[in-house]
This record gives structure tokens, sequence and C-alpha cells, in this order.
């Protein structure tokens, strides 16, 4: 067909080329992780996370502030407390952090959309996703708790709530707690397929999550899996899942790619710590771009099929597309 097709006339030109793009990254869709601390006076930048927090309430409204005026509209919370028990009881504490914070950010940051994720691994002294007897971790026991935290969650303002902890039939449980409880109309966004990843290291750090003996690999799942992946998905939507995420992102562009493929409900994906700080580390040391790096690493991710990215980049997105 050469000379009379010649794939590079679209290329050529700057305007062209964005007219004729395929895939582009919605600053809409991102949302913002954010890390506040029970009793912090001021802000503590994250030692291997680079640009990244460990907030004091006042310090996570001005973030969320600042998120805002560019453009970010959904943050999710993690929570930090100053004491932690065996069954994790701060998260759903009336007054805990996480339901402080929110409670902050409806009332002083207006439109911001507040997501809870809930999870037992930064409130428990052994630093596991549920409760623990011995060695094993038991899942039936651990969903009650996981309810009674989404419920005192949405009662302090979260308007999206993302269980990440994997245990089996916790959206049902969620589901119908929050059903309960008048909360009918709040979504849930199932981390539905989490692998137990070598990526999360910087947030075990910020989270202070780490588990005290041995890993997660007994409830999440193996990244070698992907049919697996999928039955997850379908249980999780079965249940009452609305939005359903892949998580991490960049080494499961496959996983994300089955899912939307496979399915109706609109998909999420997790830029985590680890891919965050890997190019943070590498931007510093002027072996990449970070932002051309980061803005291709996000537009795979959207190609792959992701509606919807958090991303610990996201307000560097906001201001760069902007």
């Amino acid at each position: 067909m050469f000379p009379i097709v010649r794939m590079r006339r679209l290329r050529e030109n700057a305007a062209v080329r964005g007219m004729v793009r395929e895939t582009h990254i919605r600053v809409d869709g991102l949302i913002a992780p954010l890390f506040v601390v029970e009793g912090l006076s001021r802000p503590e930048e994250i030692r291997s996370m680079p640009g990244q927090y460990r907030h004091s309430l006042k310090s996570l409204v001005r973030e969320c502030k600042e998120l805002q005026e560019c453009g970010v509209k959904a943050v999710i919370l993690f929570g930090i407390p100053a004491h932690k028990d065996p069954l994790g009881s701060q998260a759903h504490a009336p007054k805990g952090i996480v339901q402080q914070a929110m409670r902050a950010i409806r009332k002083q940051v207006p439109g911001m959309l507040v997501v809870g994720d809930v999870c037992l691994c930064e409130y428990t002294s052994h630093g596991h996703c549920g409760v623990i007897e011995g060695d094993r971790l038991l899942n039936d026991p651990t969903l009650d708790i996981l309810a009674r935290t989404a419920v005192s969650q949405a009662e302090a303002g979260a308007e999206l709530i993302a269980p990440s902890d994997m245990m089996d039939g916790r959206v049902a449980a969620i589901r119908s707690a929050l059903d309960d409880a008048g909360f009918t109309h709040i979504p849930i966004m199932s981390y539905a397929a989490k692998y137990a990843s070598g990526f999360y290291g910087p947030f075990r750090d910020a989270a202070e999550s780490a588990p005290a003996f041995g890993d997660r690999s007994s409830y999440q799942m193996d990244p070698a899996n992907v049919r697996m992946a999928l039955a997850e998905v379908d249980l999780d939507l079965q249940e009452g899942a609305d939005i359903v995420m892949v998580k991490p992102a960049l080494a499961y562009l496959d996983v994300i790619k089955a899912v939307k493929d496979t399915f109706t409900a609109p998909v999420a994906a997790y830029n985590v710590s680890g891919e965050y700080s890997m190019v943070k580390a590498a931007g510093a040391n002027g072996w990449i771009d970070e932002k051309r790096v980061t803005l291709e690493m996000l537009t795979s991710i959207t190609r792959a099929g992701a509606d919807i990215i958090l991303t610990y980049f996201a307000k560097d997105v906001a201001r760069w597309l902007s």
C-alpha cells in the first residue's frame, strides 16, 4: 500500500495527534489516597513516598482543598489510630480518626467525594485484615466488624464504601448492614481482585500496617491467577458491589482488561504505593522523565479499561492536564 498509505500523516502535527488520540485520562475519574494520623500536630512526609504525607486533621482538610482546586473530586482515606487492639475496634469507633476526618472534610470541603476504605489492617495490633486465632485469620467473625465499620463511615459522611479486606462474603455483609441502617443510596466499590503483591511496601510504612507475622497470601489473591479474579469480581457483583477494583494496576493490566471485557460494571484500578515510589525514585535520580512516565502509566491503565484510577499522582496529573 505504500506510498499511498502513510500512517505518519496522522502523527506529523501535534493538533492532529490530539484529534485522533484514542485514550484520554479523565481528571474526574481520579481518586487521591490520603493518610490521616490520630494525634498528629503537623504533617509528616512519608520517607518511602516522596511528596506524600501522613496528615493531621488540619493538614488533611488543607490538602483536600488543594486537590479540589486542581479539579480532583474524590479522596479515599486511610486512618492510623493512636491505639490499636486485636479486633481493630477503632475502625468503627464513632470518634475514630477516619470518622473525624470524614466529618471535617464534609463540613469544610463541600463537594469533595469522601470514599471510606473498609479494612482492619491499620487498626489491628497484629496488622492483619481481620480476626486472628492462633496464626489463622477467621473469615466469618471478621464480617461483622467490617459491616460495623462501613456503617460507622457512612454515618460520618462517607459517600462511597470501599472494602479492601478480601474476606469471602464481605460485600453482602456490608450491603445488608448499610441497607438496614438506611444507607441504601450509598454505593460499594469493592477491591474485588486485590493481589498479594510486593508493590504495597511503602503503603505499609505510611499506614503502619505491616503484618506482625506471616503475610496476607491466605486471603489476598495469588499474582498468577486471572480466572480467579474474574470469579471474585462475579461474586462481588452478585453480592451487591456497584464498582469493582483491580489492585495493583501496572503489573495487572491484563486483569483490568479481562474484567472490563467480561462485566458491565465500572472498573477501578489502584496505582499503588510501590508503583508511585519507583517512578519518584527514578525521576529524582534523573533516570526518567517523571511527568512523561506518569502520564504514560495512567494512560496504559485507562487503555486497559479502568474508568476510575486511585493514584498518589492525582494532584500532579490534574495540574499537568489543566
